[in-house]
């Protein structure tokens, strides 16, 4: 009678969680090279691809387009700025998944 090996039980489920579970989307991304909006915690978006992931959704990212939103700094007596809307381009990235709040696939 023939048992999988106990190392191996884990690895199978994780591979089948990963394709069928909540981390479905970034499984997706990285076979389809798609892109990912990613809102973290610091109030910042993530436009990019991923390259790889890990359970706890740290991710390597490439051609990242960072956006957020900053208030400029007025003078006494001045009315209250407008928000500015910033990006910036970042060709390779690691992310930290504790930072990580919603990943949506991009729609098109």
């Amino acid at each position: 009678m023939s048992r999988p090996m106990e190392e191996d039980a884990p690895v199978k489920n994780e591979e089948e969680e990963f394709n069928t579970g909540p981390l479905s989307v970034l499984m997706m991304s990285v076979k389809n090279n798609t892109q990912v909006l990613i809102n973290c915690r610091n109030n910042r978006k993530l436009l990019g691809r991923v390259r790889a992931f890990d359970r706890h959704c740290n991710m390597v990212l490439e051609n990242v387009r960072e956006m957020w939103t900053e208030v400029p700094k007025t003078g006494k007596g001045k009315k209250k700025a407008q928000p500015v809307n910033k990006d910036r381009f970042i060709s390779k990235m690691f992310l930290r998944g504790d930072s990580v709040i919603i990943v949506l696939r991009n729609p098109k």
